[in-house]
């Protein structure tokens, strides 16, 4: 259910600035989109799992803040990244 160290690794390394870099909105958003995609995945088959429910709604809202953050910021890496993650807003 959670993201495995590796995948993580690959994440950051996909979408760092710099090497290193772990902390800029553009590494939160992919983090936060790949736990969320598998937390979608696992409600596929545990509708009633309300309590990760929760959990993921509030990872949505983060994702949220993170990207209305970087939209105000960085417009252009913010049409980049969620074109880059297939988010649609």
């Amino acid at each position: 259910m959670s993201v495995t160290a590796g995948r993580k690794a690959e994440v950051i390394k996909t979408y760092a600035k710099k090497p290193g870099d772990t902390g800029s909105p553009e590494v939160q958003v992919a983090i936060l989109s790949e736990r969320i995609n598998n937390l979608t995945e696992h409600f596929k088959s545990h509708v009633k799992d309300n309590h990760s429910r929760r959990g993921l709604l509030k990872m949505v809202g983060q994702r949220r803040q993170l990207l209305d953050y970087l939209r105000r910021t960085n417009e252009a890496s913010y049409k980049n990244l969620i074109e880059k993650l297939g988010i649609r807003r």
